[in-house]
């Protein structure tokens, strides 16, 4: 089976440089103007055919209070989706005895990243370089306060003359890297040695993280743009995705694809749990797992409607499309499993819940009300199979179904995004920033084709740098704890703690 992955991989690897030279060589591939639906909203690129409209007016730059408080807000109900949400999902899903090892891995993952997000994450993400990484310019956070004219750096946001604190947006990036590395355990829960999990972490943030990060999100901002050239210049300067034109609201590549690949890849290399497949491995407290994802839910719409950058329309659209998809997502699910399995679960309706999140993420500032139905009912039928049939074929031990519902969902969600944001079926469209307008150009065949590529790009990338990073581990201090520890169960023998004590 391993050698089968490989084999997948590589052939993904080929469709990947076919898909490439194909667009490097389109001249009428849309590239020529950044975009964004509505004035405030994370977009990709569009055509810019004429010059009709004359360019707006230069505004200076304000800061808006009411958005600033709405960031921090939305920042802390990030912080609340990790911390304790998918801690307690996630260790409500495996036995007892490894309760405390899944709370302890998500607990200093997140307080890991954080640490290094600030010192150069932040900076190789979001600062220009080129187009698949960022430079030192904000190493440690250089740059932001500015002791001689005590002033403090802004960050723009999706509307032009509109900023924020940059130190919000800092904050507010930095939960977004947490949460994405803490996805990642899950498919290796109850095996991996903690010490392996934060050296992994740590690789794989700096290698695969970042540059996506990059890639999809970074580039120079609306003010940047009054006319054609300086339209062609912010693009040169934008991440490879982004010139692309791919849509990723809310993190649907950055944070699911990329997170679910390092999760799989891992449940590959560090192998199967002992027992699989012969002892039961039921999860331990449902109640933690319903808990759990209802925490998820509530954060996620500081995640989705957060990443506006603004109190706005858009932020407000978000916020709709996100309850409306889950709700649609824990339905179509358990109905699902209901009708298949003669059964609605708990587990089916948290798992719905998370799988709708995951593939409203990056559609969720784009589409419109009815296409996040659409997207919701899909999501919790297609991810009910990624977590049985496909995790079957594949044949991997992913522990708490991270693929079946992050890498599923994920996709599914990007690719819909191309269809569903299309203005004909009530999506927002692609903002034109040199004519201050919608575009009235939209082609869902020519969107969902760059949505593919974003989601190939960020398939193969994440593969290859957690295989190779999952490698230099085993070699330098090993992936796994021993057998006999694995059994006694990871709370004691890497903690010295139990979750519970009775009696």
């Amino acid at each position: 089976m391993k050698t089968q992955f490989v084999s997948l991989l590589a052939a993904c690897a080929l469709l990947f440089v076919i898909g490439f030279a194909q667009s490097a060589s389109a001249e009428n591939t849309p590239q020529a103007g950044v975009a964004a639906p509505a004035a405030s909203a994370p977009a990709g690129v569009a055509v810019v055919v004429e010059e009709v409209v004359a360019p707006a007016a230069v505004v200076a730059p304000t800061t808006n209070k009411g958005d600033t408080a709405w960031m921090m807000v939305a920042t802390l109900l990030v912080i609340l989706m990790t911390i304790p949400g998918l801690a307690l999902f996630y260790g409500g899903l495996v036995r007892s005895k490894n309760m405390l090892s899944v709370l302890m891995q998500v607990f200093m993952v997140f307080s890991l990243i954080v640490v290094l997000w600030c010192i150069y994450g932040y900076s190789l993400a979001f600062t220009e370089g080129n187009s698949f990484i960022g430079s030192f310019d904000r190493l440690f956070l250089n740059g932001i306060w500015d002791p001689v004219n005590a002033t403090f750096a802004a960050a723009a946001t999706f509307s032009k003359g509109i900023v924020i604190p940059e130190f919000v947006f800092v904050a507010f990036q930095s939960t977004f890297a947490a949460i994405t590395c803490s996805l990642v355990i899950g498919s290796f829960a109850e095996r991996a040695k903690f010490s392996s999990v934060l050296l992994f972490i740590v690789l794989w943030f700096t290698f695969s993280y970042l540059p996506i990060a990059h890639m999809v999100w970074f580039w120079p901002g609306p003010d940047s743009i009054t006319d054609a050239a300086t339209l062609a210049s912010a693009t040169a300067k934008a991440g490879w995705l982004w010139q692309k034109g791919a849509l990723d609201f809310a993190g649907g590549t950055v944070v699911h694809i990329n997170a679910a690949m390092a999760g799989l890849v891992g449940a590959y290399v560090i192998g199967k749990r002992v027992g699989f497949g012969k002892e039961s491995m039921a999860p331990h407290s449902l109640t933690m797992t319903m808990i759990g994802s209802s925490l998820l839910w509530v954060g996620w719409f500081g995640f989705n409607a957060g990443s506006a950058l603004e109190a706005g329309d858009i932020a407000a659209l978000a916020f709709v499309n996100t309850l409306l998809a889950t709700a649609c997502a824990t339905i179509s699910w358990v109905f699902a499993e209901w009708l298949f399995k003669g059964r609605p679960t708990m587990l089916g309706g948290a798992s719905g819940a998370v799988a709708g999140l995951v593939a409203i993420t990056p559609a969720c500032g784009f589409v419109g009300p009815m296409g996040a139905l659409a997207i919701g009912v899909l999501a919790g039928i297609i991810c009910l199979w990624g977590v049985n049939g496909l995790k079957k074929l594949l044949g991997a031990d992913d522990s708490l179904d991270v693929f079946g519902v992050h890498g599923v969902g994920g996709s599914l969600g990007a690719l819909l995004t191309g269809v569903f944001a299309s203005p004909s079926l009530g999506g927002q469209g692609i903002f034109d920033y040199v004519a201050n307008k919608m575009s009235p150009d939209y082609s869902i065949s020519g969107q969902v084709w760059i949505q593919f590529q974003a989601v190939l790009t960020t398939i193969i990338w994440s593969g290859v740098v957690s295989l190779i990073a999952y490698k230099l581990v085993d070699i330098v201090i090993g992936l796994r704890v021993p057998e006999q520890e694995e059994r006694e169960g990871l709370d004691i023998t890497s903690h010295g703690e139990t979750a519970y004590h009775i009696g």
